[in-house]
């Protein structure tokens, strides 16, 4: 089913529509207007440089959007924790206009009252990307799994895993090789059509989810599958998570996303770890039970000039003597093939 998505980004879609963004730059779903009434009257890629395949106009009012026949709503923001808040009044404008609503959201549409209600009268459809199957505990079974597993990890929450995830799926098929993208989150899932929201797993099975995901893709037999990450391994609220992944998947190699220039964890006092120190921690962890490497550093360097940006990559380079780059500023393919031929099995460790 093909989407017409009107964006909900109240004061937000320039800075911190994570979810929006992410949609425009690779879903399948054409987005005809943004509702932000802080920038209306712009365009999108008037005011986010790498969406500038994206023409649609920001606009004040569901009203104003309605003009560009919309059969969707997504909910455009991820605000930590993730709560409906002040994004209410614009999903129930939405649903009184009959649009379905597609939501990222922690908080669940469909079990809020007052929504669910004013849809089923309406006879519009609620879809919870973050709404999670029952999963079971981690088995092992990810272990026998034939196309390696690369998954990648980052030095916070947003700072491009998905992004990076995609962009070497993309360089894959360009390469006539055929990687498989794993989502964990619930961008990744607006974008691929399936996946499990890992965040809102129960601690005990959320490994298992992982698992699950991971098994899903390798049913396709891949040449490799590809699993987004999320938070950062010293996040002082989402390193749980991010250690799910690391087991739960079973991953064969690390692909290692930085925002070279983003010193501290948002909104938290903890500060970003080095590249050398974050490589060694991530194989660390896994060291004892199945290993894996570091095979290369992906860099976000929005925000710095070109050549500061390639100072950057050179630096990291140097530091790490892995492949760097930024694979949205400068391409993923050389990237890409510097680093496939580090991606194989890895044998989980026995006494």
């Amino acid at each position: 089913m093909i989407r017409r998505y009107v964006v909900l980004a109240p004061n937000a879609f320039v800075q911190s529509a994570k979810t929006a963004h992410g949609v425009i730059a690779y879903g399948s779903d054409p987005v005809v207007a943004v509702i932000d009434s802080s920038c209306a009257g712009k365009r999108v890629c008037e005011l986010v440089p790498h969406l500038a395949r994206c023409d649609a106009p920001v606009v004040a009012s569901l009203r104003e959007a309605l003009a560009f026949a919309p059969s969707a709503l997504l909910v455009g923001t991820a605000p930590i924790g993730g709560a409906l808040g002040d994004l209410r009044v614009g999903v129930l404008e939405a649903i009184a206009a009959g649009l379905d609503i597609v939501s990222g959201l922690h908080s669940m549409l469909a079990e809020d009252e007052e929504i669910a209600s004013a849809a089923r009268k309406r006879g519009v459809r609620l879809y919870d990307l973050r709404a999670v199957p029952a999963t079971p505990v981690f088995s092992g079974a990810a272990y026998a799994i034939a196309a390696p597993i690369l998954l990648t990890v980052g030095n916070d929450c947003n700072v491009g895993k998905m992004t990076v995830s995609l962009e070497l799926c993309a360089a894959a098929r360009r390469a006539q090789r055929r990687w498989n993208f794993v989502p964990t989150g619930q961008t990744g899932i607006a974008i691929a059509g399936w996946g499990i929201a890992v965040d809102r797993t129960i601690a005990d099975f959320t490994a298992g989810a992982c698992e699950r995901l991971v098994l899903e893709a390798a049913e396709q037999q891949p040449d490799a599958i590809v699993v987004e990450g999320q938070g950062a391994i010293n996040h002082p609220a989402y390193a749980p998570v991010t250690l799910a992944l690391l087991y739960g998947c079973a991953p064969d190699a690390l692909v290692l996303v930085c925002m070279p220039h983003r010193t501290k964890i948002n909104a938290y006092a903890t500060p970003t770890l080095p590249y050398r120190e974050s490589i060694r921690l991530h194989e660390a962890l896994l060291a004892s039970v199945k290993p894996a490497n570091v095979i290369g550093i992906a860099l976000n360097t929005r925000g710095l000039d070109e050549n500061a940006a390639r100072a950057e990559i050179a630096r990291a380079r140097a530091e790490t003597q892995l492949p760097a780059d930024d694979l949205v500023r400068f391409g993923a393919d050389a990237f890409y093939a510097e680093i496939s031929g580090a991606l194989g099995k890895r044998e989980v460790r026995s006494v």
